[in-house]
């Protein structure tokens, strides 16, 4: 199987990235495209989608605007850029459908016709994070795949927050369903290592942990985080974080969210997510190293079940890696290409990550699609 076309640049304005990238995608079969494109020309977004449509004849696109976007070695930030990968897919094995911003009523009547009564393989998806019902429509949209995986993530832009689904969408949830015709594998990769062992969630309140395994929780924060940063708690922020266990999860997968504060007197601490009594966490460091091991871990695991080289991939990674935790030389990327080869690869820098029926943070998701 012939790899995908793909071809990424930066340029002076939104024109030039564009006349860049279709000499370099040259000439050749595709249906479906793959447009990812820096915030700094995200209002010229249905321009360059047009653009990209007359050159290419592909009819059919995908993709969202990311304060940073990627392709195979190399991140692009602060400049006008764009990613551009064109999948040949067999005929009828994809569905690109529109952004879905309160339920999925109308999402269920358009795709009948097409999926009769076989279920979507996996769906790629873009997602507007001020919706506040997206995490919803992630779970239900997940219920509607037949291995219930979803990939994708939310598009990030100091301006609004722009998808493409076969036009320029804002609001919702869209993107593009497989069949099971068309062959991909997928992983994810935590931002994060547990620096403690799992505890019992015995009082909360909201978002405020009272009690873990029945005593004050702040007194078992600092008796997990250690001696050093228990002493001045101020060192914590940004580096560690809460760590929510997902159920039924056979790889040991959390949910990372943020540390908002701690009450030194009634000794609490207070999380960015609702929690419920009896549920279980873990606390977590974030750092390089422990993103590099895992990032490593899940390169081995899927190099593991390819047969070969990928056709083509995308990766969705977050605001917070990046640049931000591996370094200002791409180094992230680099690491997927030393370790997986020199593949077509295309993809942006989330406000979030979209993995199986959850909505994550400070994690990546690598597609290949074989």
């Amino acid at each position: 199987m012939r790899p995908f076309r793909y071809a990424h640049a930066a340029a002076a304005d939104w024109r030039g990235a564009v006349d860049e990238v279709i000499t370099r995608l040259g000439n050749g079969p595709g249906n479906l495209g793959f447009l990812y494109l820096t915030d700094s020309i995200g209002a010229q977004a249905g321009e360059v989608l047009e653009a990209m449509r007359d050159a290419t004849g592909v009819e059919q696109w995908v993709g969202a605007v990311g304060i940073g976007i990627c392709a195979t070695g190399i991140e692009y930030y602060e400049r006008p850029a764009l990613a551009v990968m064109i999948a040949d897919l067999p005929a009828d094995s994809f569905r690109v459908f529109p952004s879905q911003v309160r339920d999925l009523n109308a999402f269920d009547a358009d795709q009948r016709a097409w999926l009769g009564s076989a279920q979507p393989y996996l769906a790629l998806v873009h997602g507007d994070p001020a919706n506040p019902r997206l995490e919803d429509l992630i779970r239900d949209l997940a219920e509607r795949i037949e291995t219930g995986f979803l990939v994708g993530g939310l598009a990030s832009s100091s301006d609004a927050a722009r998808a493409i689904a076969n036009e320029v969408v804002q609001g919702g949830l869209s993107g593009v369903l497989f069949t099971a015709a068309v062959g991909v594998q997928t992983s994810l990769s935590q931002g994060c290592s547990p620096i403690g062992p799992h505890r019992r969630i015995t009082e909360a309140e909201r978002n405020v942990l009272v009690q873990l395994d029945g005593r004050p929780a702040l007194d078992v924060f600092r008796e997990d985080i250690g001696e050093g940063l228990a002493r001045d708690l101020s060192q914590v922020s940004g580096y560690i974080f809460v760590g929510l266990p997902i159920p039924g999860s056979d790889t040991g997968d959390y949910l990372v969210r943020n540390l908002i504060g701690v009450d030194l007197q009634r000794k609490l601490v207070g999380v960015g997510e609702m929690l419920e009594t009896g549920g279980e966490l873990m606390f977590c460091r974030r750092d390089a190293d422990s993103a590099r091991e895992d990032l490593s871990r899940m390169l081995a695991n899927l190099r593991g079940r390819l047969q070969g080289p990928p056709r083509g991939g995308i990766y969705v990674s977050c605001l917070g890696r990046g640049t931000n935790l591996f370094g200002e030389q791409s180094e992230e990327l680099c690491q997927i290409r030393d370790e997986l080869g020199d593949f077509p690869l295309v993809g942006f820098y989330a406000n979030g990550e979209v993995f199986r029926d959850q909505l994550y943070g400070y994690t990546g998701v690598l597609t290949l699609f074989t």
